[in-house]
């Protein structure tokens, strides 16, 4: 099966929480994928640890890819 999200950007949780809500804002609706706490749960570990990624429909992309810019520029990234 084809998947129809990309990736749009990984790091910590810090970071990726307000990116969600300005692309939620937005009317965008991202996936945030958590490694750390899937192998956590699973009884894993995992070495890079507070790393979460976000995924958004690939139409979506591009405006998300300029709402993720202009939030790293706010937040002094």
């Amino acid at each position: 099966m084809e998947s129809t999200f990309v990736k749009l950007y990984s790091g910590s949780f810090i970071i990726v929480q307000p990116i969600c809500k300005n692309l939620e804002s937005q009317g965008i609706i991202p996936i945030v994928k958590d490694e750390t706490e899937s192998a956590r749960l699973a009884g894993f570990g995992i070495s890079n640890y507070g790393n979460q990624d976000i995924f958004v429909h690939q139409n979506e992309y591009e405006s998300a890819s300029k709402i993720l810019t202009a939030t790293l520029i706010k937040m002094g990234i």
